[in-house]
């Protein structure tokens, strides 16, 4: 293979971008694979399959040419690196959120502001741990999947705008315009998730977003929707393997 072709094949390219809070990049793709990471602020991002809520202690990762798009919660300082085809074909072909490791963000820091290639000896072993490190990276229940049927898309986005909403099932069909029966038929077909597990979802990723913040555990399981800390202590453990106090303090990091 010729020098060419490999910094072709192993270049990483950078974006240094701090949005506003309420801003959106509408969907788009690229030819690039992508790891979508915000030092600060919490992003939003959706494909044609999932949505994920996404504090700094998680990325999401992009294949090549899945669109996708990206809502920001609060003043957010997007960090993102986009890896050629050639290397990509070793990482998942699939989106997922990833464990953002103390290494891995600081060399995602590092690499910003700049681009990577084999030609350059240090680019080179940069992009060699960078790699290993998305590679080895965990995966986490971030991920909420969506439907297609556009009754349920409707409902699925109203959930995940406001997961602490008070509002009951037959309002939210009434504003989606189907019934409750057909939404959870849908709702079943399509994602595999019943309305109330996928509800239930949307306000533990809201938890784990405030408690990644800085909030309370009771702080977190008010903003979340939950009317005591105890069920969303308990929701909390079910879903990810840790409370919401340990998992605060870094535990599971």
């Amino acid at each position: 293979m010729s020098q060419a072709r490999q910094s072709e094949s192993h270049s990483v390219r950078s974006l240094a971008v701090t949005y506003r809070d309420g801003e959106r990049i509408d969907r788009h793709s690229h030819s690039l694979a992508q790891l979508i990471y915000a030092a600060s602020g919490t992003m939003r991002v959706s494909t044609d399959e999932a949505a994920w809520l996404v504090p700094p202690t998680r990325a999401i990762w992009v294949p090549p040419r899945v669109p996708h798009e990206i809502h920001m919660r609060g003043q957010t300082a997007m960090r993102t690196l986009y890896v050629s085809p050639q290397a990509a074909a070793a990482l998942p072909h699939e989106c997922r959120a990833l464990e953002v490791s103390p290494l891995l963000r600081e060399l995602v820091l590092h690499i910003v502001g700049g681009m990577l290639r084999t030609d350059v000896a240090e680019d080179a072993r940069l992009c060699g741990v960078f790699l290993d490190l998305l590679a080895k990276s965990e995966t986490t229940p971030l991920g909420l999947p969506l439907p297609k049927d556009p009754r349920a898309r409707r409902l699925a986005e109203a959930l995940f705008a406001d997961p602490a909403s008070p509002a009951s099932l037959a309002d939210l069909a009434r504003n989606a315009a189907a019934s409750v029966r057909t939404l959870q038929r849908l709702f079943a077909a399509e994602t595999g998730l019943s309305i109330e597990a996928w509800r239930t979802r949307a306000r533990l990723q809201q938890g784990l977003v405030q408690l990644t913040a800085g909030a309370s555990v009771t702080a977190a399981a008010l903003d979340a929707g939950y009317a005591s800390p105890s069920a969303f202590i308990a929701a909390f453990k079910a879903a990810f393997g840790v409370t919401p106090a340990r998992y605060r303090a870094g535990g599971d990091r």
